[in-house]
């Protein structure tokens, strides 16, 4: 049976180091660099660094969930960013670094909001979960020079100091759902 495609919006601090780690995720077909949930339209990247057009640096996932589930993807975007910080991913502070689920159905609100819940009955954070869950809205693609950042700068400082653990936390974690390096799944 052929499924079609699905997408879902994330936001786990600079995009470059989130999608460093969902390029590698089997299933996912496609990851853009973007900004959403703002009110400017066709914002840049320096009126988004500016904090005030209120949108999110984000990442969006083309998915085949055939391959890999909502869930899934849910349950990796958990482990490589913290969700308990408040507009801020380690040394990045700012509203355009907040934690975000930008849903594109109602199964994936119920999917975000279901872990979120999960996560917080278990105490697995010593902190609340801060990640806001909303409908996508106003979502415009990042400029072509951040897409694929740390494929193609992958010694920068930021890449190599941010980027890297993240996609290495990811390998560790996630072997079963990495492109050709991890286990095939049953």
């Amino acid at each position: 049976m052929h499924t079609h495609p699905h997408t879902i919006t994330l936001g786990g601090g600079c995009f470059w180091c989130t999608e460093a780690v969902f390029v590698e995720v089997m299933g996912v077909l496609d990851v853009e660099s973007g900004y959403c949930n703002g009110h400017l339209q066709q914002p840049s990247y320096e009126a988004v660094c500016t904090g005030t057009t209120g949108h999110n640096e984000v990442v969006k996932l083309t998915y085949d969930p055939a391959q890999v589930s909502t869930r899934e993807l849910l349950e990796i975007f958990f482990v490589i960013h913290d969700p308990t910080t408040l507009n801020r991913q380690g040394h990045d502070t700012g509203t355009q670094y907040r934690s975000g689920i930008y849903f594109s159905t109602p199964q994936q609100e119920a999917e975000a909001q279901a872990i979120i819940a999960e996560l917080t009955a278990s105490a697995h954070y010593a902190r609340p979960i801060v990640t806001e869950v909303l409908p996508l809205h106003n979502y415009w693609p990042a400029e072509d020079y951040h897409q694929d950042f740390f494929a193609r700068n992958p010694t920068q400082g930021y890449c190599m100091a941010v980027a890297a653990p993240k996609v290495a936390k990811f390998r560790k974690t996630f072997a079963r759902l990495q492109k050709g390096g991890g286990a095939e799944r049953a």
